[in-house]
């Protein structure tokens, strides 16, 4: 793979070593500092002199002078504000510092009090990179945290190599990832994992996944991961993934800038393969299958067109009248699956499904649908405490009959504009597949792509998901 995912290595030490070249030491909104350190005026005097707010995010950097060998030396010290010190607070910190450190070799930081593994898990975040080529300015190589909890520092460490690799799969060019390729990643994960090719598909009645993939000459994929943890609890949680690793729109081609964006379109998949692969070290004791379906969604000669009635896994019928809301049409394979053979106690689906979400919500909050009350508020309750935040979405049922066909099942979109809402019908689409079990739907277009380098994210994929299903899962 081309990237670096994440250069930077978290180590933690038990104090402060002598005269480090690079400390950052935190300082509160009354502008204290709770460790002692030797500058040329008292901390709080200096920060004043800075006019310095306390404010999370905010550095004042200070030359001093240390000693050792023939030369003197000048070391910097970085004093970083916590703001309250609440865990938002503490990861904009975390970011803000790695930034201001990208080219170093070592930072060692004085962990502030309160949240060490949000902390820690956003500076981590903050020094990923993706690039083909050696150009740019490279992450600080170790940060070494003072006094930590070691146990946090790992978590985070775990978790943000999770992101990372959701992000890295996102980020990769579709002229190296195809449906076989994601696969092969998935097989990298560490757990078990079977994949359907387009013969076992079809033998199997995936007809979504396969009608997607008709157009490319790169052929769909179902893929499942399979963690059992050695002592489980009796729970069993389905994720299923939106894999699609190129959407030109099909026949139904999008415009030129929508599909500069499109080779992120398996951020879903992504954040399942990367979830699956974490469990085990976090400790996660409920059982947990991921699908991910695969396929890339080009125009072709061989091609599903617009009208085309295609079956589903199961049985439904779909009529085609869109070939751009194709994820949709992999999703319901893979949720038909889980309900018929796995037998699920809740499934969880995450997708870059639709455009209409951005606009209901913005690039910041992700989009939640669910059947279940419960499974609502723990998804919610997760997006708080990870900062990957969600905001519930009405399941209307008034605004079924825009799933209506007059030939078949259903039809993937409205046919007219009479309901509109189209991230709405979209969530009500898959629920249909879903066999009424407990579900929930994160619909993440707006939030699986950032446009900026700017606190924890970088331009290209966010891996946004991996972090609210984790903490979700290891408390389940």
């Amino acid at each position: 793979m081309f990237s670096v995912p994440i250069e930077t290595t978290a180590t933690v030490v038990a104090e402060v070593p002598d005269d480090p070249d690079l400390l950052a030491v935190p300082y509160s909104a009354d502008l204290q500092t709770a460790h002692p350190v030797e500058l040329h005026l008292p901390v709080p005097d200096l920060l004043a002199h800075y006019e310095a707010k306390g404010e999370a995010g905010e550095i004042v950097e200070v030359p001093v002078a240390r000693a050792g060998g023939a030369t003197p030396r000048v070391g910097r010290v970085l004093l970083y504000g916590v703001g309250d010190g609440s865990p938002r607070a503490l990861r904009k910190a975390g970011a803000a510092l790695s930034r201001r450190v990208k080219g170093r070799d070592r930072l060692t930081v004085v962990t502030p009090e309160g949240d060490v593994a949000a902390f820690a898990e956003a500076a981590l975040l903050a020094a990923y990179s993706f690039r083909i080529g050696e150009s740019g300015k490279k992450a600080v190589r170790t940060l070494a945290f003072a006094g930590a909890d070691e146990e946090a520092v790992r978590r985070a460490q775990t978790v943000a190599q999770a992101v990372a690799l959701a992000r890295d799969l996102a980020n990769t060019p579709s002229s190296v990832k195809n449906p076989a390729w994601l696969a092969e990643r998935a097989a990298e994960s560490g757990v078990p994992v079977r994949v359907w090719d387009e013969e076992q598909l079809q033998a199997d009645g995936f007809g979504g996944i396969l009608a997607v993939g008709r157009g490319s000459a790169s052929p769909p994929r179902l893929i499942q991961l399979s963690y059992t943890p050695a002592e489980p609890t009796d729970r069993h949680i389905v994720l299923v993934g939106k894999g699609i690793t190129f959407d030109s729109g099909g026949l139904s081609l999008k415009p030129t800038e929508n599909m500069k964006t499109q080779k992120t379109d398996m951020a879903g998949g992504a954040v399942v393969i990367a979830v699956l692969g974490a469990l085990a070290r976090l400790g996660a004791r409920v059982k947990v299958t991921g699908l991910v379906a695969a396929a890339e969604n080009m125009p072709s000669g061989t091609a599903q067109r617009p009208s085309d009635v295609i079956t589903h896994y199961g049985g439904r019928t779909v009529e085609v009248l869109n070939t751009d809301a194709e994820g949709r049409l992999v999703m319901a394979d893979a949720l038909a699956y889980a309900d018929a053979v796995l037998d699920p106690d809740a499934v969880v689906d995450i997708a870059t499904l639709t455009g209409a979400i951005s606009v209901a919500l913005g690039r910041n909050v992700g989009a939640v649908y669910a059947s279940d009350d419960v499974l609502a508020k723990q998804l919610l309750e997760a997006g708080e405490v990870t900062d990957d935040r969600l905001w519930r979405m009405p399941l209307i049922d008034d605004y079924t009959p825009a799933l209506e066909s007059s030939i078949a099942d259903l039809s993937n979109v409205e046919a007219g504009s009479r309901f509109g809402a189209g991230s709405i019908t979209a969530a009500l689409f898959l629920r249909e597949f879903t066999g009424g079990r407990p579900w929930a739907h994160l619909d993440i277009a707006g939030v699986g792509r950032s446009t900026v380098d700017e606190g924890t994210l970088s331009k290209g994929a966010t891996g946004f998901g991996v972090r609210v299903l984790l903490d979700w899962l290891t408390r389940a």
